[in-house]
């Protein structure tokens, strides 16, 4: 089961520390409309975090680890 709230509130916190917000965040809300589920949705985030070059690998990791601890 998908929670939105989550996903926003995760959002929310990490974008503070993270250098390409607008890129972030069309890619988190692209793989969460494509994702059937969460656990889907954290598979689909480690293929992309795996596939991406540095800065925005960092930007991932954070939000996903704002997104783990919501």
């Amino acid at each position: 089961m998908k929670n939105p709230n989550k996903l926003e509130r995760a959002l929310f916190e990490a974008r503070p520390y993270v250098e390409y917000w607008e890129r972030l965040q069309t890619l988190v809300k692209k793989l969460w409309e494509e994702a059937t589920h969460e656990e889907n949705f954290l598979q689909l985030l480690e293929e992309e975090l795996q596939r991406a070059d540095e800065p925005f690998r960092t930007d991932l990791r954070i939000f996903l680890q704002k997104f783990e601890h919501s």
